[in-house]
């Protein structure tokens, strides 16, 4: 995980037509479509050319021959890819009035999917971007990680990327730190201020770009990791050595402990001082769930 990464962009060279920037043309493009933003939705949209094209940047060069942008809106994300020469690429808008907008703007150069990103197939995409809405952020990363995208860059709430790539000792890092580590790395870059954004939000956005972890994931079955450490982490107060025996009996706890490398003084600890490696060993440790009939198997 990294904390420092930051994305730079050139100045867009020029504006499509019919992609609003400013917050006035934002406004009347809106209410010629008949629509008005859910501020308790997190629907927002992005005023400055500047970070889509600095969004685009991080992309880099991977798999844009399989790539998707999610929740187009007015376009001016896709607009900052087009720019920089990606084509024939997807975008998915759950909006009906947004996707007409986006086709009559761009036309053949982008695939317009009327779907719900939350939903919508993955099948050899190779990369995702998008502005996420604020109140969905959470679940749509998570599910395009455990998707294995090897490439996913995003504009989510501050605080939601400042989780992800939180260090071990900090009140940010937790279980969806960890759950973010399993799949891959995240990196942070910009923060985006309130200001630039359509409404404006309560709170500050950040770009955010994630890696896959190339090869096997470190654990053996991912749903009941993510039961260990949820409750592992459901008294974040309470030290290790009371709550490593709900997930292992109380006679076996030191030996566990011993076995994946935990420090010695563990059982004083809390489990936000462990970092995400300690809790992939004690997921190897507990090892698959077994069958009545001895065999392991990777599920829950």
């Amino acid at each position: 995980m990294s904390r420092t990464s930051t994305a730079s962009s050139s100045p867009p060279d020029g504006e499509r037509p019919g992609v609003p920037h400013r917050p006035a043309e934002i406004e009347a493009a809106l209410a010629a479509l008949g629509i008005r933003p859910a501020r308790p939705l997190g629907q927002s949209f992005l005023t400055d050319p500047f970070v889509a094209d600095a969004e685009a940047a991080l992309l880099g060069p991977v798999g844009l021959s399989g790539l998707l942008e999610v929740g187009g809106g007015l376009g001016i994300l896709t607009e900052a890819l087009v720019r920089r020469g990606v084509r024939a690429f997807s975008v998915v808008e759950r909006d009906p009035r947004l996707a007409a907008h986006l086709r009559r703007v761009f036309g053949g150069e982008i695939l317009v999917r009327e779907e719900d990103a939350r939903s919508t197939p993955l099948e050899g995409v190779t990369a995702v971007v998008g502005n996420l809405p604020f109140s969905v952020a959470t679940p749509l990363l998570l599910r395009f990680f455990a998707a294995r995208i090897p490439r996913v860059v995003a504009l989510v709430q501050r605080e939601v990327a400042d989780r992800l790539a939180a260090p071990p000792g900090t009140g940010a890092y937790g279980r969806l730190t960890i759950a973010a580590a399993v799949f891959g790395a995240v990196e942070l870059a910009q923060v985006v201020p309130s200001a630039s954004f359509y409404p404006s939000p309560a709170v500050d956005g950040r770009l955010v770009a994630f890696t896959a972890r190339p090869g096997p994931l470190p654990v053996p079955s991912v749903p009941r990791f993510e039961r260990v450490v949820a409750t592992l982490f459901s008294a974040r107060r309470k030290q290790l050595r009371n709550l490593l025996p709900r997930v292992v009996a109380r006679a076996d706890a030191d030996r566990v402990a011993r076995e994946c490398r935990w420090p010695e003084d563990w059982g004083g600890r809390r489990p936000e001082e462990l970092p995400p490696e300690a809790y992939f060993a004690l997921a190897r440790a507990l090892g698959p769930v077994r069958r009545p009939d001895g065999s392991g198997v990777p599920g829950p």
